[in-house]
């Protein structure tokens, strides 16, 4: 081909269009200072008819060149896509705000709709969002649907700007019966932190149409991070929710995950490197369970996960026909963590929906410190433990005094829980069940599990009426949990897992010396109708790794392996 056609044909294709409605000049790397440099750029545009598109990302633009560019675009009402990212490359910061407001003059004159604004990559600052302030309050905008802002240095103050922005043009295309229907809001590192966020979520929550939210590495808290989870309530179709590379805590990751609940239409879920913790991964978890039918990613690498909780976070996707790939990678699951992660995913048939452990942190130490901003919260719960266990052996050493050695001591629930025996669970009566049921508190999982494998130590296989108390006791228990809409039954299979010694866990729970009792009177549970049917596969997959806590009870355990098999097939 001669080198004339080349030429010709790159100028073509520079200039033509994805369809024919787009003018476009993305990455000529043109340096446009002053009129005369655009005089090409400018005829073509004033020819172009029904132009929608223009596309202008990958030049530098100086004051006149947009002026003149701007003239140009006075007359184009059919002008819905703006495409204008990364166009101001070593300019100064104080050229692009006049620059913007001349071509936002513009678009506003032409009489334009705007679908699309795409000023990524600009490091404007927030005089360049006072730079668009004008067009986004004005008609122009009110049909917007698509607003990208990534990457340009707004910071709080234009985070402030932009949501008040917004606000004007939602209230204002409201009053004329065509309210803004924003579907896809992109500003990442833009570091608007917890105020400019907060600002955002307000507006955010006034428009209730966002489907698509991409605000990574942003330096948002939890204060930001909850104002944004109430918005994104108010907020039903939203499909994709980015919010990588900020700080959760739990506190923000709890927040969020209730936020979660209200949302149906979820697909994508990025909260990697968040540091949701644990305790947020948990409810997350949970909050999957309930809902997000449609899931098809979730990411929560990098989060200070430990393998109790990435345990949950697995089996709360088991049920999602459309999932694709959950990202755990980064977390602190351990070696054996990683291997009981795998394990299970994959006797879920789900081995190829799990990312790479490959930058697995490892155990956490054990003297590792809590988070700094949760440390009064969880100083404050110690006291008041502290105060409550202190007073309770004050009353406790009173009542020592005040009963006479000789008097006999009536049963009670509390006595046999603290000290389980047959003889104690029997001398309850026929109403033990009732009554231990009555006692048992099921928002506190930790105790519903240890209510569970107290009653259960004390099982008999060959006492008829010490067997019966026992599993009448248990399904009155747990069917109270498990009947209980707001009961945690991922965590409390998690906690059950520790406490039997098969899954370490971060919050220090010493697991009990397993006795046959226990998987018999587990054994018991799994085959009833109250127990659900979600937890058999996890419960199957660590039955069937060797464990020394078990080694006692191998003849309970291997009758345990067979029921759990038997479920798994059978669902």
């Amino acid at each position: 081909m001669a080198s004339d056609d080349v030429a010709n044909l790159a100028d073509s294709l520079a200039k033509t269009q994805v369809d024919e409605s787009e003018l476009s000049y993305k990455g000529q790397g043109l340096k446009l200072d002053n009129a005369q440099s655009v005089e090409k750029m400018v005829k073509a545009i004033e020819e172009f008819d029904g132009l929608c598109a223009l596309r202008l990302e990958g030049n530098t633009i100086g004051v006149e060149a947009a002026q003149t560019i701007a003239k140009a675009l006075e007359k184009k009402s059919d002008l819905q896509c703006c495409h204008w990212s990364d166009m101001f490359t070593g300019r100064l910061r104080a050229e692009i705000p006049p620059a913007l407001v001349s071509l936002g003059d513009a678009l506003i004159m032409a009489g334009a709709r705007l679908k699309v604004l795409d000023l990524s990559d600009n490091a404007f600052g927030p005089d360049g969002v006072k730079g668009i302030e004008k067009l986004l309050k004005s008609t122009a905008c009110h049909t917007l649907q698509e607003l990208r802002l990534n990457n340009c240095g707004m910071g709080i103050g234009g985070g402030k700007i932009l949501a008040a922005a917004l606000t004007v043009c939602h209230k204002q295309s409201s009053a004329l019966g065509a309210p803004l229907q924003l579907k896809v809001f992109i500003a990442g590192r833009n570091r608007l932190e917890n105020d400019g966020a907060t600002a955002l979520a307000q507006a955010f929550q006034l428009i209730g149409s966002l489907e698509e939210v991409h605000m990574p590495q942003n330096g948002i808290n939890h204060p930001g991070v909850t104002a944004l989870a109430t918005a994104m309530q108010h907020n039903p179709q939203l499909r994709v929710l980015n919010l990588n590379d900020n700080t959760f805590t739990k506190r923000g990751a709890i927040a969020m995950a209730q936020a979660l609940k209200h949302l149906r239409n979820v697909q994508v879920i990025n909260f990697g490197d968040c540091l949701v913790r644990s305790e947020g991964a948990s409810a997350i978890a949970e909050t999957l369970r309930e809902g997000l039918p449609i899931l098809k990613e979730l990411n929560l690498s990098f989060g200070e996960i430990t393998e109790y909780a990435a345990l949950e976070v697995a089996q709360s996707v088991q049920h999602k026909d459309q999932f694709e790939k959950l990202d755990l990678n980064g977390n602190s699951l351990g070696e054996e963590g990683c291997e009981n992660l795998r394990e299970v995913m994959e006797s879920m048939n789900m081995a190829d929906k799990l990312g790479s452990l490959s930058d697995d942190e490892g155990e956490p130490e054990e003297d590792d410190d809590e988070e700094e901003e949760d440390d009064d919260d969880d100083d404050d719960d110690v006291e008041e433990e502290e105060e409550e266990e202190e007073g309770e052996e004050e009353k406790s050493e009173l009542n020592q005094f005040s009963t006479p050695p000789s008097a006999p001591r009536t049963p009670d629930v509390s006595s046999f829980l603290s000290f389980p025996s047959p003889d104690k669970l029997l001398r309850l009566g026929a109403k033990r069940s009732f009554l231990i049921q009555q006692q048992v508190d099921v928002s506190d999982v930790s105790k519903t599990v240890e209510v569970f494998l107290k009653i259960s130590s004390v099982y008999k296989e060959d006492d008829a009426e010490v067997k019966s108390a026992v599993l009448e006791s248990i399904d009155a228990v747990l069917s109270k949990a498990f009947l209980t809409p707001s009961f945690q039954g991922l965590s409390f299979m998690s906690s059950l897992l520790v406490m039997l010694g098969l899954l370490k866990s971060e919050d220090k729970l010493k697991p009990v010396k397993v006795v046959p009792g226990h998987l018999q009177c587990l054994e018991h549970a799994v085959k009833q109708s109250y127990f659900p049917r979600e937890h058999i596969t996890v419960l199957n997959a660590f039955m069937a790794r060797p464990n020394k806590s078990l080694e006692p009870c191998s003849s309970a355990r291997e009758r345990l392996k067979s029921t759990l098999q038997k479920l798994t097939s059978e669902s």
